[in-house]
């Protein structure tokens, strides 16, 4: 029986919100082992200038717990 776990993580990007998903899944598949799924909770942008200045998303990583 396999038993899986959810963790937050907060990912941002300058380019756009596909890629702030991509560097937040890479980045924690570097510390998580066995990672089957995420899923973005929320998203958000930070505006300076009138102009968007990053992408932010809050992902929801699932990942099986070692035995």
């Amino acid at each position: 029986m396999s038993v899986a776990r959810v963790t937050e993580i907060i990912s941002s990007s300058k380019k756009s919100f596909d890629d702030a998903v991509e560097l937040g899944i890479a980045r924690a598949c570097k510390t998580l082992d066995n990672v089957t799924g995420a899923w973005v909770q929320d998203q958000s942008v930070v505006i300076e200038k009138k102009k968007v200045k990053e992408y932010r998303v809050t992902l929801k990583i699932t990942f099986i717990l070692n035995d």
